[in-house]
């Protein structure tokens, strides 16, 4: 009788479970459709006028003519009036930076007197900032003395307890003893810094696996420190970290299928970041010739960082004033040098340097004024960003198998590039987070 019992409960389980598979068999998502009036996908090189995108789920599944058959209960999103791209990327960011405005107490400012509290507070905001405008990933190259916090910022977002772009995060940022903030101060007094400073390369590999084991995306690498002008007019940039104390960092960290992404101006330091094997130049004030032809050879990156050092001059007539004029003077020849030899190009802005109430999307007038096209900015925000983050095919495309990813604006960018600065709509792993097109 017993055994009877058993048999039957088991038959019951098994039917049950054979219901519940029925029953339970996944759903396809709800299919959403955006009709693009215009449509930059961040590959081509011109744009498709009437487009539908299908999205289901948090991806792209395919990208047809207007004409294309919408199935019934898709939801329809109008963008016909709007030129509509890939989410935008920005390869050069500092989420926990506010700003460096001399009238407020310039960088100390950030790190002496706001608190850690505070400081994720403003980060959590400037995520939100970059992703109202149309940012929907962010490569953060350090947190600027808030240790970990860009990688706790992201996992946030990443489990929806805030809203913001996707992150890569470089963590703490790696430098040298004397090359890097705070300055300036009373020789007794130990005043915390900016990077996470090391001497040799036993402590610069350290200082690596430090940073990797915590979640670092990226490691970032000051190649050179403070900046002046020397008296024959030449802008001359102060070199931290050997060639041999690179080499161990980026050998640590490629062994970690990671990345490097040195800070260099000029010089000895950004040929040192060149000989050590940097992937990514951040900056990249003045370009020689044989520094272009290296990046070439090697496939380096380069991401200029136009707009940052349009803001917030010292007094024209002191050392400070004559190297932030000096600065804008060598930077737009060495991005239209670079981009006319087919130098790698990644959009990056440096916000954070400048104030997060500011249009991130300045930059794209200064890439367009110094000799790039329309389409190569946007792309260097898009596709070729999202290569720089071996994301390719994945995010700053609209195409089948993407992400959803989506921005639109209401004019024309591949006729005036400013109009970036102000997009209405934004679309995120197929999430609206903003919709202020008609």
């Amino acid at each position: 009788m017993r055994k009877r019992i058993l048999c039957v409960v088991a038959m019951l389980a098994m039917s049950g479970s054979v219901l519940n598979g029925q029953s339970g068999a996944p759903t396809a998502a709800p299919l959403t459709v955006i009709r693009a009036g215009m449509l930059i996908d961040g590959v081509s090189e011109a744009p498709r006028k009437n487009q539908l995108i299908f999205v289901r789920g948090e991806r792209i599944e395919k990208v047809a003519d207007g004409s294309a058959e919408i199935p019934a209960g898709t939801t329809l999103i109008d963008l016909s009036n709007a030129t509509v791209l890939p989410g935008l990327i920005d390869a050069h960011t500092h989420i926990f930076l506010w700003g460096e405005d001399p009238a407020k107490g310039g960088y100390d400012a950030n790190i002496l007197k706001a608190g850690i509290a505070l400081r994720a507070a403003r980060a959590t905001y400037a995520a939100r900032r970059a992703l109202e405008q149309g940012f929907t990933t962010l490569r953060d190259v350090e947190t600027e003395g808030a240790g970990y916090g860009d990688i706790e910022i992201k996992q946030a977002i990443e489990e929806g307890t805030i809203p913001g772009p996707r992150i890569f995060g470089a963590t703490r940022a790696i430098s040298t003893t004397g090359g890097y903030n705070l300055e300036g101060y009373a020789p007794e007094l130990e005043m915390p810094k900016g990077a996470q400073l090391v001497d040799g390369p036993v402590e610069a590999r350290k200082a690596a696996r430090q940073q990797l084991e915590h979640g670092a995306d990226w490691i970032k690498v000051y190649m050179t420190h403070r900046s002046w002008v020397d008296k024959q007019g030449n802008l001359v940039s102060q070199p931290t970290l050997t060639v041999e104390e690179l080499k161990a960092i980026v050998d640590e960290t490629h062994g970690w299928q990671k990345k490097v992404a040195c800070h260099a101006y000029n010089g000895i330091g950004l040929q040192r970041a060149q000989d050590g094997g940097c992937d990514s130049i951040e900056h990249g004030l003045e370009l020689t010739d044989a520094n272009i032809a290296q990046m070439l050879k090697q496939g380096t990156w380069l991401c200029p960082t136009m707009a940052v050092y349009y803001s917030h001059w010292a007094d024209e007539n002191t050392a400070a004033g004559r190297r932030d004029r000096k600065r804008t003077e060598v930077h737009g020849t060495s991005l239209n040098k670079a981009y006319k030899a087919g130098v790698k190009i990644a959009f990056g802005t440096d916000v954070g340097g400048f104030s997060w109430s500011e249009p991130i999307a300045q930059e794209f007038p200064l890439m367009v004024k110094f000799g790039m096209s329309p389409m190569d900015s946007i792309k260097a925000a898009t596709s070729r960003a999202a290569e720089l983050l071996e994301m390719d095919g994945q995010i700053g495309v609209i195409a089948p198998g993407a992400l959803a990813d989506v921005v639109a604006v209401s004019g024309d960018p591949l006729r005036d590039v400013s109009v970036l600065k102000d997009v209405r709509f934004v679309m995120k792993d197929g999430k609206v987070y903003r919709s202020e097109l008609k």
